[in-house]
């Protein structure tokens, strides 16, 4: 009885843009649901690309093939005096992909490799991870009024709608509808924002964003 033909696969994910994961499965979509049960990760992982074999373990040669020409890409780690060699690698979707068009030109094969599109849904979600992670670093870069020249008593307004203002009241504080908060509470509250925001992104002081005041200033 002739083996169920199943894929190779490329999947990303949103959580960690650093890393594809590539490994085989009989049924991708059965596969897909089993990774995406996890609560552990924020966002779902979509399939960037299939190559239909036929037969199993024929991503081992894949990795085989990767860890030959980079054995720094694989993920591995000890963990609880155990070495855990995983699927994952730090490389970008399109070199993945280029290995495996590469095999399928030598093979012949051209026509089983299929690069899937990505749905609207997939593409909200990857804008989302790219903001948070955005808001993230710019977070980590503590923002002054004083650094970026700005007086207490200015009125700084709020990008997205301009009839919004607030009153610096401190070095990192402004003055909202009689309640003090830090810029990244306000944008958070005004913007509506689930995750914590890089204020600095959201206001603007005389029609300058305040991110390029600080940028422009070197602060």
């Amino acid at each position: 009885m002739a083996e169920k033909a199943g894929v190779i696969y490329i999947l990303t994910n949103p959580s960690f843009p650093e890393y594809v994961k590539i490994g085989y499965a009989d049924d991708i979509n059965k596969r897909l649901s089993q990774l995406n049960r996890s609560e552990c990760i924020p966002f779902a992982f979509r399939v960037y690309a299939t190559y239909e074999v036929p037969s199993r373990l024929s991503d081992l040669k894949i990795h085989s093939i990767i860890d030959k020409l980079n054995p720094d890409l694989r993920s591995v780690e000890s963990f609880n005096g155990k070495k855990r060699v995983r699927e994952f690698y730090a490389m970008s979707p399109e070199d993945a992909y280029s290995i495996l068009e590469a095999i399928a030109e030598i093979h012949g094969c051209g026509d089983k490799l299929k690069l899937i599109a990505m749905s609207e849904e997939e593409k909200t979600a990857e804008q989302t991870a790219q903001e948070i992670d955005t808001e993230s670093s710019e977070r980590l870069s503590n923002f002054s009024f004083t650094k970026c020249q700005i007086p207490i008593g200015a009125t700084i307004t709020y990008a997205y709608d301009e009839s919004i203002t607030c009153t610096v009241c401190g070095e990192k504080t402004v003055e909202y509808e009689g309640g003090t908060y830090s810029l990244t509470g306000l944008a958070k509250l005004l913007s509506g924002k689930k995750y914590a925001v890089a204020g600095p992104r959201f206001f603007k002081y005389k029609g300058e964003w305040l991110n390029d005041i600080r940028q422009r200033l070197g602060v």
